[in-house]
């Protein structure tokens, strides 16, 4: 086998650097997606038998039949606390267990009656709870509609593309199991379609399956899944990431559907609808009325349709319909297929952005609470080649006084490839090492990836072999593939008491050379199997009673979860965890941070991470960066400088670059460049006040830290599509630029009645309109919203953690309602005390004229030795004097300064702690 890890890494490190579309399969090479697509809109073969129907006050079930082959199924429908309606669909008698997603939801989802509202032989129609809300149930065929009012918020199964194949015998075959079969036979509800699939032909890939030189030997036959979903009046939806695609998720009629099945894919290519390293199967929809969500929970390989009657219509085309008063509502039609398992659906009624988040919040959970250097500057290759490299790199930033919080280790240093290890010659004194860091306020990551070297000299590979914790292939051994240290194992982190190992495995006196300082990179978690199907794992690899199909999408939210869950233990549960990971399912926000994976230098790249890193904000990721300069190639120093700009503001900001590029630190491209990026990574850190309150929202919320425009400006269409720009809570909007050689760029600047101010020149521009802005290189377009509070440190240090006591900037930016609002979050920055009540949380506010701080926690218990050390009020008059006012009741006049152009007042050293009660009176 060595000869084909040696071809593969020839591969990945010559010139060619581009994705080979023949390693992964289209829609029409992966067996069970060709079937389901094959079947067209029509009537559903499936019926309602209302006569089964029992309704308890926490849940309605009622039998369905398929009138072609006589199977029944079990359809449950819940009502759920926060408006949502989960919708269950498995077989009645199926002839052996179907998975079931295990530790997605973060509990049972708390249920509210549902009442029966009125019942014929035509169907049934059950209350939501609010008076206009129902749920309609059709018999025949099949359908059910979620109503408000007299309009239609979603159907299901309107289309008939409702699937279930159920499982069964082989036919063909003497393989077949006498027990399973005594069973089948016994059940009559099965004769007639036993009768039925004698005269069936097989069809090809039902029972074994063979891509390139693989072959799939699917034990269980087919057992794919398919429900359509019908959104009137949406012609805008969004999420089901990973896909280095627009916001605005395009119709699929004319391709392939969108792909989510965790790979390693490698060099992606842009705008197509490929299957990337995560997968979250959830989906908005939104128009200027209302917002939906749809988490289909299946983990299994899963493909997305998405078909609209407006699709393909020009401005013109749309504009005849109107004159000729064609009434057409618009309509966006989905269709959801996924290889296995059951259909479980929760369908997120809204009705705004908000809410939606909230309710998927209520499900998944929401984004773990980082520590605030992880939101600070990180330096990353592959790889730093030994521990001078590192101390070197380290002086490099402070000699050119650029921040950075943390440097990262990649694959190379550890023993040859054995993760938990250290080069011991390149690595000798890790511990030495971390100090150095320690020393100044500094951190690490070091790569810890699940595939384990099959080596018997290797105390981790040991232990996971003797404790039966690797997966097993189809015939009961240990599954091995190829991946960095050549043959390897993959531990079977479904199992509980896996997890539980691993995470032993972080312990200081398990993981030596490990310190406080050094944190985890989970990657390769999709996972990549050089030698295995679409580099991944084979799907008949075997998980305890499932195979690999049914829990793919999975793997690598579980490796993050028994990560950050080591990271956690070892400090005896006191310290937030940092754990990165490349692949990721629905509630992997509960356990870090991801990035969108091996980009290339290139204009494109930098352009799509803004639509990557939007989507996985909308369906709860909120830590989301990419490579800051791109993974792949080497980028112009021009292209180098605005993805440092652009980085700067996303959520994770991490520069990396592949083993074979130039080397490319901040400081090498002359004392200009050096300059540019040093301000661009500077501005992060003056923000990172803000940055970090907005993080501990989405901790309380599920609202997305970098979010579209849309779901600030709900009603205003002209955001709707919008991904070029983006807004980081409600109060800041960035434009970066993502054109080689600009001169200018245009802004959409929202809200009628708003103004914005630009953060640089305190310039203000008045809302709903397109602002042509003219740029230079050191132009990143920041507006802060008129009516916000932003508090910032300008006081900037070689880390964040050096300025953990510095002093505060006010940035009052007032509406012309002469108002303004804002909030100061601040706690240790780095425990789980905030959950003990230990911090600040005060709202800052300005109206009549007085600027206040009021304590929003009065039961919490936090000091700081911060200070106020300056107020700037953006669009204010000159006043004739100034008070302060302190807590303790004492007066005081203030300095103050009054730019009459821009009219910008400045307020000189108030003095008054961080987390006191005050009050500044303009007269």
């Amino acid at each position: 086998m060595a000869p084909v890890l040696v071809l593969w890494l020839a591969v990945c490190l010559s010139g060619t650097w581009a994705v080979d579309k023949g390693n992964f399969k289209t829609c029409d090479q992966s067996a069970f997606c060709k079937r389901q697509r094959a079947l067209k809109p029509g009537e559903s073969p499936y019926r309602a038998l209302l006569e089964t129907m029992e309704l308890t006050n926490t849940r309605l079930t009622l039998q369905l039949i398929n009138d072609n082959n006589k199977v029944r199924l079990l359809l449950e429908l819940y009502r759920l606390q926060g408006n949502i309606t989960r919708v269950k669909i498995n077989e009645l008698k199926p002839l052996k267990p179907r998975y079931e997603v295990p530790d997605v939801l973060i509990r049972e989802p708390p249920t509210e009656p549902l009442s029966l509202l009125s019942q014929d032989e035509n169907g049934v129609v059950l209350s939501l709870g609010a008076e206009s809300q129902r749920v309609i149930i059709s018999a025949r065929p099949f359908r059910l509609d979620i109503m408000e009012g007299r309009d239609v918020v979603m159907s299901l199964n309107s289309r008939g593309l409702l699937a279930f194949e159920h499982l069964r015998m082989r036919k063909d075959t003497s393989q077949a199991d006498p027990e399973a079969e005594k069973k089948e036979e016994a059940d009559p509800a099965n004769q007639a379609e036993a009768a039925k699939e004698e005269e069936d032909k097989v069809e090809d890939g039902m029972w074994e399956e063979t891509f390139k030189s693989h072959t799939d030997s699917k034990p269980n036959g087919p057992s794919a899944i398919s429900l359509d979903f019908s959104l009137p009046g949406v012609e805008h939806v969004y999420g089901i990431p990973e896909h280095a695609d627009t916001l605005r998720l395009k119709t699929t009629d004319n391709g392939d559907p969108y792909r989510l099945y965790n790979l390693d894919v490698f060099q992606y290519e842009l705008y197509n609808p490929m299957a990337l390293y995560g997968a979250v199967p959830v989906m908005l929809a939104h128009n200027a009325q209302r917002t939906t969500g749809i988490f289909w929970l299946n983990a299994a390989e899963t493909w997305v349709d998405i078909s609209s009657n407006t699709a393909g219509k020009t401005v013109f085309g749309k504009m005849l319909d109107y004159v000729q008063g064609s009434s057409e509502t618009p309509q966006t039609d989905v269709r959801w297929i996924s290889e296995s398992g059951i259909i479980d659906v929760f369908i997120m009624l809204g009705p705004t952005p908000k809410d939606v988040f909230s309710q998927y919040a209520s499900l998944t959970g929401t984004q773990a609470f980082p520590p605030l250097s992880a939101l600070a500057y990180h330096q990353c290759r592959w790889n730093y080649n030994d521990q001078e490299d590192v101390q070197s790199v380290d002086a490099g930033f402070d000699e050119h006084d650029i921040p950075y919080d943390f440097i990262w280790l990649d694959i190379e240093h550890t023993d040859g490839k054995r993760y938990f290890t250290w080069d011991p010659h390149k690595f000798a004194t890790p511990k030495e090492m971390l100090q150095g860091l320690v020393d100044k306020k500094r951190k690490m990551v070091a790569i810890v990836d699940p595939h384990i070297k099959v080596d018997t000299n290797y105390k981790i590979h040991n232990e996971i072999q003797s404790r039966g914790f690797y997966i097993k292939n189809k015939d009961g051994g240990d599954y091995e593939g190829w991946c960095w240290p050549g043959s390897a194992g993959y531990p079977d982190f479904t199992r509980a008491d896996m997890r539980a190992w691993w995470a032993s495995m972080f312990a200081y006196d398990q993981y030596e050379g490990s310190m406080e300082n050094l944190y985890t990179w989970n990657d390769m978690n999709e996972p990549s199997v050089f030698n295995g199907p679409e580099v991944t794992m084979h799907k008949d690899a075997v998980h305890g009673a499932w195979e690999h199909r049914d829990v793919h999408n999975l793997y690598g939210f579980y490796v993050q979860m028994a990560t950050a869950e080591g990271l956690i233990q070892r400090s005896g549960g006191v310290e937030r965890p940092f754990v990165l990971t490349r692949a990721f399912f629905a509630g992997s926000q509960r356990y870090g941070a991801v990035w969108t994976g091996d980009n290339a230098a290139e204009w494109d790249h930098l352009k799509i991470s803004i639509p990557m890193c939007l989507s996985l904000g909308l369906v709860g990721i909120s830590f989301c960066g990419a490579d800051v300069g791109g993974f792949f190639k080497s980028p112009s120093t021009e292209l180098l400088v605005r993805w440092y700009q652009t980085g700067a503001y996303q959520p994770f900001f991490r520069a990396h670059a592949h083993l074979d590029t130039p080397r490319r630190e901040p400081w090498l491209f002359g004392p200009e460049n050096t300059a540019l990026i040093r301000e661009a990574v500077r501005q992060r850190y003056t923000l990172m006040p803000y940055w970090y309150q907005q993080f501990y929202h989405t901790k309380h919320t599920g609202e997305p830290v970098m979010r579209p425009l849309w779901v600030e400006y709900p009603q205003d269409p002209a955001t709707f599509a919008l991904d070029d720009e983006f807004l980081i809570g409600r109060d800041l909007l960035v434009h970066p630029v993502t054109e080689e050689g600009a001169r200018g760029v245009t802004a959409y600047l929202p809200g009628k009645d708003e103004v914005w101010f630009d953060v640089q020149t305190f310039q203000k521009h008045n809302g709903a309109q397109n602002l042509y802005i003219p740029i230079t290189m050191s132009s990143i377009p920041v507006f802060q919203r008129g009516g916000s509070i932003i508090p910032r440190k300008l006081r900037v240090r070689r880390s964040s953690t050096c300025m953990e006591h510095d002093p505060y900037t006010l940035y009052v930016a007032l509406n012309p309602q002469r108002t303004a609002a804002g909030e100061l979050y601040i706690d240790d920055g780095h425990t789980f005390n905030f959950e003990k009540k230990e911090f600040i949380h005060r709202r800052l506010s300005f109206a009549n004229n007085i600027l206040s701080s009021v304590n929003l926690a009065p039961d919490a218990q936090f000091s700081t030795s911060s200070w106020v050390e300056r107020i700037l009020i953006l669009g204010a008059s000159k006043p004739s004097k100034v008070t302060l006012k302190t807590a303790d009741g004492q007066e005081s006049q203030l300095e103050f300064d009054f730019d009459a152009s821009m009219s910008v007042l400045t307020l000189r050293k108030p003095g008054m702690n961080a987390g006191a009660d005050w009050t500044v009176t303009l007269q």
